[in-house]
């Protein structure tokens, strides 16, 4: 079964484990739609995510990237 939009948590442990060292944060709504769509599980189509989605993914990503670097 794949991935969708509104699997946001597992969608940011996946992009952490792609790029560990990148603080979420500064990765711009476009590029992430992008990398989020070419992960290998990822079913889903770029037109479905709005800012609202991408942003959740991104929140998720950056408390997953948070952990991961004991900044919380």
């Amino acid at each position: 079964m794949g991935l969708g939009w509104q699997d946001e948590h597992e969608l940011g442990r996946l992009l952490l484990e792609r790029s560990d060292t990148l603080n979420p944060l500064t990765v711009r709504l476009g590029d992430l739609r992008k990398w989020v769509v070419d992960l290998e599980d990822f079913t889903g189509t770029p037109d479905q995510a709005t800012d609202e989605i991408l942003e959740r993914i991104r929140v998720a990503w950056y408390e997953a990237w948070q952990e991961a670097h004991g900044a919380r």
